[in-house]
């Protein structure tokens, strides 16, 4: 990097950048606009020549123009969103030569379209007026059209397709997209109109005096490039079509670049954007390469086990015919002789790893071959094989597709809906995908069930209702179908799925079920519990009403909830006793309803040093969600976020930054129960006179008791997670994911509360480790 320049400016805005061929005292300019302010940067030194600020506070700037050959800039822009602006610049020092402005009777909506240096084109608020604003010489002239005189049948919303081809832009509605010339002052040409999907893309120089740009069309299983000269719309100079893998979806965008071929003439290259953010390079009417580049973009991710290897023959399918398995052997054999070219070893290589036992479709000894199901904000799913991290199938949900009754489709999560057990796999494991159709949290819900082996969508629904919150409960029905608790906006509890067996099992499981909510914002933690079933507008068996039990409220002018972290559902723990030195018992605190939430001071919500360490500090909670009680409360003074944290069986690992010490920092909680603290004797366990197997009810008075601990700890994190045996015996192992990209790992013993700077020697053989202010790192 040769230089770096940080812009600050009066207010909020979006960044425009302009790439000018502008001279200024014998040094290239950059022409930004960035938080209300133009600036011309320097390219030699990234230093800021001249400012300017924009005082109106309502201004949206839209365009930054500068016009071929000239040396000021148009600054183009709403006011209040019914006036257009219009600013003209001394590109030279930032002199502001001419302000014009002209109301319309109307409002804009979205943005504008650049024409040519000196004409730009906007839509109404309806989407039905197409208004076309010159400013030549300064002189502000505007011109209406309605949409209806250029598109007979325009049913839905408008919108202007950008384009960078001059004196060309494009309006798309629901039913077509047509391409409109500008001619001359505000004349307007329509020169194709298109039933299909259309993207265009950016012009290209391709010789003196000569533009292109491409035209990229979908129709059925095909899609059509064209690529045009710029001033002569009806001609060709290249037509091309490609078959188009259904499961990418339409084209979002199209780059271009071109080549000479050997007789002179001009070849095309085409780079495509695809619905599911994959890229693919077209040239001469085939696909050169592609790359899944939605995986850069992962929002939820599970796992699903892959299936049993039966006896005999592989679950894997086993697509060798006869002359491949010669082939293979013929191969072999000349490897083992020493007759083999470099060709034939890379295909043994090839084929050895194909046959290696990390890219088997089966589960192996210990469990830890699976599927990764990830789920992109495209809305894709992908199958990705743990040994290789090949990709084994992938698939655009419909469900998360655009469509009449769902405008703006999001996904949210992935959750196990159905894990049939491993001895009896007669169906294959599914996957819950959850979205929602808009960005607002009362929008309605939207459900997808995916099959985990094949990646087939077997069902999808439209929800009546919004999705707040899913809750997989702990109770599976007869198909090992797992329960799960939608809650909408308005706090009804939906049970899914919606069989007559599932309401058996929810009913006498009823009085066990309460959930919380964390609003961040308002720093307001509620607990709920379930009362009857829905009344009102909202009458269906499986819907249920929830009342409020307790709710926390932290003040919002000292602390703002940053962090919280549960314990896993599926966390086995092996003894909830723990035996310290002198023989003694410490009996675990161990309950699925504990809640860790850190906050922070308000001002220090912002970045590591924006802020004094007196005026921070962080503060730890931990809640148990059925009654609201705060067990244990402490405060980090002059430390700040973010928080990373972890929580496991009766303890919780976070990571902090400690301000004072200019250091990261790991604390550990670790929270006993006393209660059973009368259960040392040994006959007493013996005889059985003991209460370990007594119920406990959060109900009950909690006498819990902490133990703590901070360490410093040299680098910062992106995550923290802990290692989990089915049966919890195997001694943990805290996994840190470091700003570095690699993932650590500590032992827990490491993050002991006990830790001493002498230990005795009955500590020592316990396994306490003596105490050092920082947790080592081996970097290797």
């Amino acid at each position: 990097m040769v230089w770096e320049s940080s812009l600050h400016g009066p207010k909020h805005s979006k960044s425009l950048l302009l790439t000018t061929n502008l001279i200024i005292e014998k040094d290239n300019a950059l022409i930004v606009f960035s938080n209300g302010r133009l600036n011309a940067v320097s390219c030699i030194d990234g230093e800021v020549l001249w400012k300017k600020d924009f005082e109106e506070e309502s201004l949206e700037v839209q365009q930054v123009i500068q016009p071929p050959g000239s040396d000021f800039i148009y600054v183009v822009g709403f006011a209040a969103s019914s006036q257009f602006e219009m600013y003209k610049i001394n590109a030279k020092n930032g002199e502001l030569l001419k302000h014009e402005s002209t109301a319309f009777s109307g409002r804009f909506s979205g943005e504008v379209s650049l024409v040519s240096s000196e004409t730009v084109v906007a839509l109404d608020s309806t989407g039905s007026i197409l208004l076309t604003i010159s400013f030549h010489k300064g002189k502000i002239s505007s011109q209406q059209t309605p949409v209806s005189n250029l598109l007979e049948d325009s049913p839905g919303l408008a919108v202007i397709i950008h384009s960078s081809v001059t004196g060309i832009f494009a309006i798309k509605t629901d039913a077509a997209t047509i391409f409109i010339r500008v001619i001359g002052e505000g004349k307007l040409e329509v020169v194709e109109k298109t039933n299909h999907e259309t993207v265009v893309s950016d012009a290209l120089s391709i010789s003196e005096g000569q533009q292109a740009f491409a035209l990229v069309q979908h129709a059925g299983s095909n899609i059509h490039l064209t690529v045009k000269p710029v001033h002569d719309w009806d001609s060709n100079l290249l037509k091309e079509s490609i078959k188009m893998d259904q499961q990418r979806g339409f084209v979002h965008k199209v780059f271009i670049n071109n080549y000479i071929r050997t007789d002179r003439s001009h070849g095309f290259r085409a780079l495509i954007v695809m619905e599911d953010h994959s890229l693919l390079l077209l040239q001469q009417g085939a696909i050169v390469w592609s790359r899944e580049d939605g995986l850069a973009s992962i929002i939820d991710v599970t796992t699903s086990e892959l299936p049993v290897e039966k006896a005999g023959v592989s679950v894997a399918k086993v697509e060798l015919n006869l002359f491949e398995w010669l082939k293979g052997h013929v191969l072999k054999l000349k490897g083992t002789l020493m007759l083999a070219t470099p060709e034939d070893i890379a295909a043994i290589q090839y084929m050895r790893l194909k046959s290696s036992e990390k890219r088997k479709m089966t589960r192996d000894h210990n469990g830890f071959r699976k599927l990764l199901i990830a789920l992109t904000r495209a809305g894709k799913l992908f199958a990705l094989h743990t040994g290789d991290g090949r990709i084994v199938w992938s698939h655009l949900l419909q469900s998360l597709h655009k469509s009449e009754s769902c405008r703006q489709p999001i996904g949210l999560n992935l959750h196990q809906w159905q894990v049939p057990h491993h001895h009896a796999l007669d169906e294959n494991p599914s996957v819950l995908v959850v979205g929602r159709c808009g960005p607002s949290s009362d929008a309605l819900g939207v459900l997808s069930l995916v099959d985990s082996y094949t990646g087939k969508e077997f069902s999808s629904l439209r929800l009546v209702h919004s999705v707040a919150q899913v809750i997989p409960l702990p109770y599976t029905d007869s198909t090992e179908q797992r329960l799960h608790l939608l809650i909408d906006a308005d706090k009804h509890a939906h049970l899914y799925p919606k069989t007559p067996e599932a309401i058996d099992i929810f009913q006498s499981e009823f009085s066990n079920v309460y959930w919380y909510s964390v609003d961040d914002d308002n720093g307001i933690i509620k607990g709920y519990a379930l009362k009857t079933k829905c009344s009102g507008n909202v009458a269906d068996e499986f819907c249920f009403d929830s009342t409020e039990l307790w709710s926390i409220v932290l003040p919002s002018e000292s602390e703002k909830i940053i962090t919280t972290a549960t314990r896993k559902l599926n966390e086995a723990v092996h003894t909830q006793a723990k035996l310290i030195a002198d023989q003694d018992v410490m009996y675990k605190y161990i309950s699925s309803n504990l809640l860790f939430v850190a906050t922070v001071a308000p001002k220090a919500s912002g970045e590591i040093g924006s802020v004094t360490p007196e005026e921070s500090w962080l503060v730890v909670y931990l809640i148990d969600t059925v009654t609201g009680r705060v067990l244990h409360r402490m405060t980090h003074h002059g430390s700040q976020g973010p928080v990373q944290a972890v929580l496991s069986e009766n303890w919780v690992v976070y990571h902090y930054f400690n301000l004072r010490a200019h250091r990261y920092e790991m604390s550990v909680i670790e929270i006993y129960d006393q209660s059973r603290a009368d259960n040392k004797d040994v006959w007493k366990l013996v005889v059985g006179n003991h209460n370990l197997t007594s119920p406990v009810s959060s109900y009950s008075r909690a006498e819990v008791i902490t133990k703590s601990q901070s360490y410093f700890f040299t680098h910062s994190l992106k995550a923290i997670a802990v290692t989990l045996t089915v049966k919890g015996i195997t001694s943990k192992q805290l996994l840190i994911g470091t700003i570095g990209d690699q993932v650590l790992a500590l032992d827990k013993r490491f993050l002991d509360p006990r830790r001493s700077v002498n230990p005795t020697q009955a500590e020592r053989e316990e396994g306490i480790i003596p105490l050092t202010d920082s947790l080592p790192i081996i970097p290797q």
